[in-house]
């Protein structure tokens, strides 16, 4: 497969302007599929559009990949871009069901002090979403420089409203357990690890190591989606946080990676983009 990337449409007006000419959702449009999917073309911060678009469910999982440092081609500074962001964030928490999930992939700028992350967690504190785990999908590719550590992370944030399930088994990865340690003596026996393990393989923990993100070369790469995530990271996140028939909405639909993993397992999907 080739790289022939899709330039820009912030950077490219006449591109743009070609497209639109095909898109079927103008703003506010709403489209829902045979199989009770929704798509729209919205403002994910415009909470009288996002009510709309919600209408009649109560979603358990939310799984947000907001752009680092835009909303609608506009280039924001950093408490801009984070009033913008409480706005969506307190949306989705008043259309999720009493007892959800909400995970959110955020950047953090390593030569701009770790921004927006770093200030996000913070604004997060003043919502009524619990924080439950940090974590960070290791990169197999990264940019890199002589004179630092390679940036080789993606930052995934999982907050919770409410008591929700969590199905552990959805954590298993294909990595088997080889290291022994951890002595523990069990009715008068001293076992080891891989004795008391319920698993022959690993856990992914909050650092998955065994996902490969999305490069042009695979088959799943979306052309001028550069912030596109894995499929194996979105099921792992839904087989987690959400049943099967359960609802799951992404209100930055992005390469559309939510929509086809929720396909896939047999969740109804609410996505959107502006």
């Amino acid at each position: 497969m080739n790289n022939n990337p899709l330039p820009r449409l912030d950077t490219n007006p006449e591109l743009r302007r070609r497209l639109l000419s095909c898109c079927r959702l103008g703003a506010g449009g709403i489209w829902e599929d045979p199989h009770g999917h929704r798509i729209a073309c919205l403002d994910a911060a415009d909470s009288d559009a996002v009510a709309q678009f919600v209408v009649g469910e109560r979603p358990t999982l939310a799984i947000h990949d907001p752009p680092y440092n835009l909303a609608a081609f506009d280039t924001h500074n950093v408490s801009q871009y984070i009033s913008w962001c409480e706005r969506w964030v307190m949306n989705t928490y008043h259309f999720l069901a009493t007892n959800a999930s909400l995970y959110v992939w955020l950047g953090a700028d390593q030569n701009d002090g770790f921004q927006p992350l770093a200030d996000f967690m913070l604004m997060m504190r003043r919502t009524p979403f619990a924080p439950r785990s940090f974590i960070t999908m290791r990169n197999q590719r990264g940019y890199g420089t002589q004179k630092n550590w390679m940036a080789v992370r993606q930052e995934l944030l999982y907050y919770i409203k409410g008591d929700p399930g969590f199905d552990v088994a959805a954590e298993y990865t294909g990595i088997p357990k080889i290291l022994r340690g951890y002595y523990k003596e069990v009715n008068g026996r001293l076992t080891e690890n891989l004795e008391r393990g319920r698993s022959d393989t690993i856990r992914a923990g909050n650092v998955w190591v065994d996902i490969q993100q999305v490069f042009y070369r695979m088959d799943e790469n979306v052309s001028g989606c550069y912030a596109q995530k894995p499929l194996r990271s979105i099921e792992r996140i839904m087989q987690a946080s959400s049943a099967e028939h359960d609802t799951v909405v992404d209100l930055f639909a992005h390469s559309g990676t939510t929509l086809l993993a929720a396909e896939r397992l047999g969740r109804r999907c609410l996505t959107a983009d502006h």
